[in-house]
């Protein structure tokens, strides 16, 4: 039996550094991979050596000393057996570099060859002592990522030592893993040893047939996971919600005073196939802003309760909450359902009667923020949950509504039929990875009569000419909104850089422009709208500006879901560069919603940095939300795109969605097979690759 590990505090600082970078076990050390690597295999002769080259030299220390101009210093001269000299320079040394470059010490020294003032010289090479027989690497040396308090010599050893005891049996069968790929012993061998002939460009790009094998062995992991998430809720029973001719279901449709696209009728009837069998829907409904996704969860929900069961629909802010609100009230009332109301900021006798009439079935339609899943909140019989832009819940907010739906039937331990929303369209490859274990609706038309939306990007210093447009619009009986990062000063005493590279402090707050365009537009009521604000003041001023009383609403990100003003026409985005594509896109579909043409302003302050000049760029070209979506995915890639920062955790280290299409399709393609003929193997793969954060692929 291995002996048990010394205790936190009798471990050195590099132990300490080991777990603290999750390299606590032989795996974990093995799927360590290196950064980069350095040609330790060959010698280049002084003689030889040009400045601009990083080269490995092997010569004898001539003079040591420390110099104090520019700097305090150490400069080291050498020279090999021909007489040709270089000098190492070490701007921050220690005492041990004192100790060990005296004269007469033979060195190999490796670094980037500069030409200095008194000749040839290394900057702060790597450096270490050798013999005159000291024989070279036979291999690439690798550097890893790292700390300060974790040395590269340490780290390789640690590495070296977690590769050779770690478990790295095959465990899939034969015919699974693509043509032509190592295994993955082999694979991590020569990932972490390459030898000298290497093609560094196939390491570095991860085209290597080694880095491939790492990338499906973890695409395969993630599709088995799915697929075993499909199977797992395939032995679930849910309530089978059929829609009956003539029922609720068909009342609204015929109350409602617009027609619905052919896109929304087809998404329709897959949510109601789903709903009427007895498994548990697990279904994604996505569309482009304004497409018309409340009016299919409005239908859903109308089955729902025609068949005796409950509905709950949870939104992540109180304003789109409350928009939902106010739509399902106008429809479902005059039918004769009852629409409760839940949020965070509703606290007393009303509160206590909602939760009454939830917990005794009388409410049929709880809308509601995360308040909907808080633990006093008790239902009869939920049959159907839906979630609005359920991505920007974080992961564990998303957990815990599974978690909650779980156990939110009092009727006989059935489960839920669930529908998640978002205006955020996924990519084809986060479709095929993140969300393979769900159904996927897609609305891809938008509703007659949406008027086009002109965007336009301009620098910060024509603020003025901006405010004169917006009275422009006020003259013509139009309204616009103005939006800012920030609330106020206070936010931005923090001083830190957010996206796009601009200290908080700098950026212009909601608070000032709200007075600024008070006292530049006389005879127009501007509004003031930011989280901060109480539920009440939040909707009062919505309200107002509905109504028309206000003519421009400055705002933070809070009017970025859930707000309809057909006669807004021009939306204004100060410090553009700061937001990411998908919210801008959000903002953006705030106007176009009546049949005035509209415009949206990025206004912008320099420096942009590249993503900032990519986002700008991609919000000019299209207006297209799945092509936003996939430009998205590129900048930001999977974690971010889809809330996982929140969970700590990088879904995938190895694979990038966006180049290896073809190895995610391969691994979908086997999972199923695998998963059904060789179970244990699955698992065993699934454990291996994503551990604990399988949960996440769930959420």
């Amino acid at each position: 039996m291995p002996a048990p590990p010394p205790p936190a505090a009798a471990r050195s600082g590099p132990a300490r550094a080991l777990e603290r970078l999750g390299l606590s076990t032989p795996e974990a050390l093995a799927l360590h991979l290196p950064l980069r690597y350095e040609d330790e295999t060959r010698l280049t002769p002084l003689s030889e050596a040009r400045p601009g080259e990083t080269v490995q030299v092997e010569a004898v220390v001539q003079e040591a000393r420390v110099e104090f101009r520019p700097r305090r210093q150490l400069v080291v001269r050498l020279a090999d057996e021909v007489g040709d000299t270089l000098v190492l320079r070490f701007v921050n040394f220690y005492p041990s570099h004192q100790k060990t470059l005296v004269p007469g010490t033979r060195v190999r020294a490796r670094g980037e060859l500069r030409g200095g003032y008194f000749g040839r010289e290394m900057v702060h090479p790597a450096f270490k002592v050798v013999q005159g027989d000291t024989p070279l690497s036979a291999k690439l040396t690798p550097v890893y990522p790292t700390t300060a308090a974790l040395p590269q010599a340490y780290l390789r050893k640690a590495v070296a030592s977690g590769l050779q005891r770690a478990a790295l049996a095959e465990l899939l069968p034969p015919g699974v893993v693509p043509a032509g790929l190592p295994t993955l012993r082999e694979a991590l061998q020569f990932l972490h040893h390459p030898p000298p002939d290497a093609r560094l460009e196939t390491l570095e790009d991860h085209s290597h047939p080694a880095w491939q094998r790492l990338k499906f062995e973890e695409l395969l992991a993630q599709q088995l996971a799915q697929a075993q998430s499909r199977q797992e809720r395939a032995q679930l029973s849910a309530p089978a919600l059929r829609a009956r001719p003539g029922g609720l279901h068909e009342k609204l449709l015929c109350a409602l005073p617009f027609g619905l696209t052919a896109a929304q009728l087809r998404v329709g009837r897959e949510i109601a196939a789903d709903l009427a069998a007895p498994r548990p829907m697990h279904r994604l409904l996505q569309g482009d802003v304004g497409a018309g996704k409340t009016v299919v969860a409005a239908l859903a929900a109308a089955v729902a309760i025609d068949a005796g069961w409950q509905c709950a629909l949870m939104a992540p802010t109180e304003i789109l909450a409350e928009q939902h609100v106010a739509k399902l009230v106008q429809w479902l009332e005059p039918l004769g359902v009852q629409v409760a109301w839940l949020t965070g900021g509703r606290r007393g006798k009303a509160r206590d009667r909602t939760l009454e009439a939830v917990a005794s079935g009388a409410a049929a339609l709880v809308v509601g923020t995360h308040a909907v899943i808080q633990q006093d909140v008790h239902f009869a019989r939920l049959g159907l949950a839906v979630v609005d832009e359920q991505h920007r819940f974080g992961v564990a907010q998303r957990l815990a509504l599974r978690h909650k739906l779980k156990s939110a039937d009092a009727a006989g331990g059935l489960e839920p039929h669930l529908l998640m929303m978002t205006a955020t369209p996924i990519p084809r490859t986060l479709a095929m990875s993140y969300f393979a274990d769900l159904e996927v609706s897609t609305i891809d038309e938008l509703p007659p009569g949406r008027s086009p939306i002109v965007t336009k990007v301009i620098a910060d210093n024509r603020r003025d000419e901006l405010i004169g447009r917006v009275r422009d619009e006020l003259a013509g009986g139009r309204q616009a909104y103005w939006v800012c990062p920030l609330i106020d000063e206070a936010e931005g005493d923090g001083g830190a850089a957010p996206r796009g590279g601009r200290p908080l402090a700098e950026l212009r707050n909601a608070t000032e422009t709200h007075q600024q365009l008070t006292a530049a537009l006389p005879g127009c009521e501007v509004g003031l709208i930011h989280g901060r604000l109480p539920a009440s003041e939040k909707a009062a001023v919505m309200a107002r500006f509905k109504s028309g009383e206000l003519g421009v609403l400055v705002a933070t990100t809070v009017i970025e879901v859930g707000v309809d003003v057909p006669n807004a026409s021009l939306m204004v985005v100060e410090h553009s560069e700061r937001f990411g594509l998908a919210q801008l896109h959000q903002l953006r579909g705030r106007v176009g919603r009546g049949s005035v043409a509209s415009v949206c302003v990025l206004m912008y302050s320099s420096p942009l940095s590249d993503s900032g000049k990519q986002r700008l760029r991609a919000m000019v070209e299209t207006t297209d939300g799945f092509e936003i979506a996939r430009r998205d995915l590129e900048i930001r890639g999977p974690g971010e795109f889809m809330g996982a920062r929140q969970s700590g955790d990088a879904l995938l280290r190895f694979a990038d969605l966006a180049e290896d299409a073809p190895l995610l399709a391969q691994a979908r393609r086997v999972a199923g097979g695998l998963l059904a003929a060789h179970p244990e193997a699955a698992r065993a793969q699934v454990r291996r690759w994503l551990g604990q954060q399988v949960e996440y692929l769930k959420a």
